[in-house]
């Protein structure tokens, strides 16, 4: 009999893993999402700048594996793990399993902050994405009427919590967007009251990254006119006040969330095998401590076998490609009484946007920044993403609007049963 995977999770690593293991004949394969898409995360800033649609970055499982007859898809959230009677439970049935992949990925970290948490702006999923775009399109819409010079100011600050990549490129990406677009639009609103804020508690933006991507950086959102405060945290958001480590506040109705992660809850899994940031702990095999047959890909595991990164590696879409595939090759060694090989990362660089035609790119042995880093960016950024179609429309719509500096997709869409609600 075929032996039975379970993947939960449809992200970098549950694709790649199916894609080298879905067509072998020794396995049966199911994938679990609460989805019934895989989408690209890195993009995702970009829908919620209303710069490019969900469809461009997303595509259907069904679709994507209707030519793997050992491949089905299960659409349910994950609950929780029996280990020891195999079995994947989730909100729309119970799955039994040979093998149990765990690639939930990451959820945001609001660090214990309740009130951050309940009214800040994540930015993980393509729904949390839409909502942000309808919230700053309607704050938009709201100050173009507002008469009132003090609540038309609050309306047109943002704050943006997090100087990693994704804060970089949402913050550039914004304030492009007030100058091509907002000025133009929004003849009624006075653009000199608009404030956009990025804060991060570190000394440098994109820490991990070359010194000439930090400096780069931040010059240019400096000259796009973002205001970005070091050496500074978010400690709580009351009553529209971001409340700062350095005891002053900045009156707002949109805190951006892009701090931090933490490893999604896997309930089954003993506490001995979770480490640091809720990542579950793995051999160099990617098996999760004191399991045979339960691996962990991914943002939510954490191998600290790997010499070259003995804290663990980064959460990076590399990170979970390289791994899915081996450890696909592996489980097919293991059934055919075959070595099993260690994972180790080669590391490929990291990369961010800026703003139009200005990009910072690190590579293993140089870095470079400028038109030709926004060029691999874009080449880069193409290349991963599923589905012909996909990565011929979206380079179509990107030149065209770089060239334009007008898209055109800012509708306020909320949908209800009855399109006489209000």
């Amino acid at each position: 009999m075929k032996k039975h995977i379970v993947i939960v999770g449809g992200g970098f690593a549950g694709i790649n893993f199916i894609k080298t293991l879905g067509k072998s004949e020794d396995f049966h394969i199911t994938l679990v999402d609460r989805n019934n898409y895989h989408f690209f995360p890195p993009l995702i800033y970009q829908v919620a700048t209303a710069f490019i649609e969900p469809s461009h970055i997303s595509f259907p499982f069904r679709k994507l594996f209707s030519d793997y007859p050992n491949v089905h898809f299960h659409m349910g959230s994950f609950l929780k793990i029996d280990a020891n009677r195999q079995i994947i439970e989730t909100d729309t049935g119970n799955l039994e399993y040979d093998h149990a992949i765990i690639a939930l990925g990451t959820e945001t970290n609001f660090f214990g902050m309740e009130n951050v948490q309940k009214c800040a702006l994540p930015m993980k999923t393509i729904h949390e994405a839409l909502y942000l775009k309808n919230h700053l399109l309607l704050n938009l819409e709201k100050a173009s009427r507002n008469e009132d010079v003090e609540k038309a100011k609050i309306l047109q600050n943002i704050v943006i919590a997090g100087g990693g990549p994704t804060g970089v490129e949402l913050a550039g990406m914004i304030a492009e967007m007030g100058v091509y677009v907002a000025e133009k639009e929004y003849p009624e609103i006075k653009m000199n009251l608009s404030h956009l804020y990025l804060v991060d508690a570190l000394p440098s933006l994109l820490a991990p990254m070359s010194d000439a991507a930090k400096k780069t950086a931040y010059e240019n959102l400096k000259k796009l006119g973002v205001n970005i405060l070091l050496n500074v945290s978010v400690k709580d958001y009351i009553d529209g006040n971001v409340m700062l480590s350095d005891g002053k506040k900045i009156k707002t109705e949109t805190l951006i969330w892009t701090s931090g992660v933490i490893g999604r809850e896997v309930i089954g899994i003993p506490e001995t095998s979770i480490g640091k940031g809720r990542r579950l702990l793995v051999d160099e095999f990617n098996r999760v401590l004191g399991f045979e047959n339960i691996w962990a890909l991914g943002d939510i595991c954490l191998q600290l076998t790997d010499k070259n990164f003995p804290k663990g590696h980064p959460q990076l879409a590399q990170v979970a490609i390289q791994q899915a595939k081996l450890a696909a090759k592996n489980i097919q060694r293991n059934q055919n009484g075959n070595t099993m090989q260690p994972f180790v990362y080669k590391d490929k660089g990291s990369m961010a946007i800026i703003a139009k035609y200005k990009a910072v790119v690190d590579l293993p042995k140089f870095s470079y920044t400028g038109f030709f880093a926004w060029l691999t960016w874009l080449f880069i950024h193409i290349i991963p993403l599923t589905g012909f179609r996909n990565r011929i429309r979206l380079a179509l719509e990107w030149f065209r609007l770089f060239i334009t500096n007008n898209p055109s997709i800012r509708m306020i869409l909320q949908p209800t049963k009855n399109s006489q609600e209000k």
